[in-house]
């Protein structure tokens, strides 16, 4: 069999989640790139050295040679933007959250659907190291059924950050929760499912912004399983922690590279007399390949034409319990 045609992209948002998704890319993939800002999308195809610069999303839509699009621009554009690519035949690799509510993404799902194409959402989470092997640990059974899981995500922030547009409700849709918290509701419905029953306190602690910057979650399966999380930008030290509690063993992962420290994984295994636990610990030191491999499963589900996971259902799912949590809490939205 031949090598299967290489797939030439376009990317909508020239920001630093679009320099991740043209990182991943061959020079001869990358055809458009187009940004609000038309020197940010300028200085990429510079860096890159290849690729040209799109006056507008149209014309990346237009370009019947581009395949696939990458939309990675702020929140209040993604879910038109990823709309209009849809209904041009294009592929999607559509950034978290992929909407500011889960109201936006209804009209997505249903142009999927009937034009055929594959989304993927970005949740590039789900392919760090150390979930990976979580997820393949969890799938074997070694933890015997899941009880529990308890999960910590947090950032600093830096000096101006409640002027960005991350703090402004009609771009954003909401702050922390929407923000970083979504990737924590993401992973705890990859390892316990579905969640009908959704507590959570939302907070505005110390950024002067119309925001939240904690959000604190309590998510509870139909079997009784509980995720507790919190989402945080008053962490001082950026902080990202992931316990998963079975009934045989319990696993522990902390840090994603960079500034959140060593990717680590933990596995507690449960002895039969009980007592301490025999304890394995992995460490994941390469540079953060999540991206990559995100976009190699992206590819095979074009190749293959099998629906993404995590696609639009998991990212509707997800904010809809954004909106729930919104809810309880009075907080207004975007509308």
């Amino acid at each position: 069999m031949g090598k299967p045609e290489m797939i030439r992209y376009g990317i909508i948002g020239a920001g630093l989640i679009g320099k991740k998704r043209a990182a991943c890319l061959q020079p001869q993939q990358l055809s458009l790139v187009c940004d609000a800002n038309p020197a940010r999308a300028e200085s990429l195809v510079a860096q890159l050295g290849h690729g040209r610069v799109a006056a507008s999303p149209d014309e990346v839509l237009r370009d019947s040679t581009i395949e696939a699009v990458i939309v990675s621009t702020r929140h209040d554009s993604l879910a038109p933007l990823t709309l209009q690519a849809i209904q041009a035949g294009k592929h999607v690799l559509v950034e978290k959250p992929a909407g500011r509510n889960a109201a936006e993404l209804v009209p997505l799902i249903e142009a999927e659907r009937r034009h055929n194409v594959r989304v993927r959402v970005g949740y590039n989470h789900r392919f760090h190291p150390a979930l990976l092997e979580a997820r393949r640990i969890v799938d074997s059974g070694a933890l015997g059924p899941l009880m529990f899981l308890r999960s910590r995500y947090g950032h600093g922030g830096r000096l101006g950050y409640e002027k960005e547009w991350r703090a402004q409700p009609a771009i954003s849709g909401g702050g922390e929760l929407i923000d970083q918290g979504v990737h924590l509701i993401d992973l705890a419905r990859w390892f316990l499912g579905e969640f009908p029953h959704v507590h959570g306190t939302v907070a505005t602690l110390f950024w002067n912004m119309p925001v939240d910057d904690n959000a604190f979650l309590e998510l509870k399966t139909a079997s009784g399983q509980v995720a507790w999380l919190h989402a945080s930008c008053s962490e001082w030290k950026n902080l990202f922690s992931l316990e998963i509690y079975g009934r045989s063993g319990k696993l522990q992962i902390d840090g994603l590279g960079g500034s959140y420290g060593p990717e680590r994984l933990v596995h507690y295994r449960m002895k039969p007399e009980m007592g301490p636990p025999e304890t394995e610990t992995r460490e994941f030191p390469s540079s953060d390949l999540s991206w990559r491999h995100e976009m190699e499963a992206f590819e095979h589900d074009i190749a293959t034409n099998k629906p993404s996971s995590p696609g639009l259902q998991d990212a509707l799912a997800a904010l809809e319990i954004v909106d729930n949590i919104y809810r309880q809490n009075n907080t207004p939205r975007a509308a």
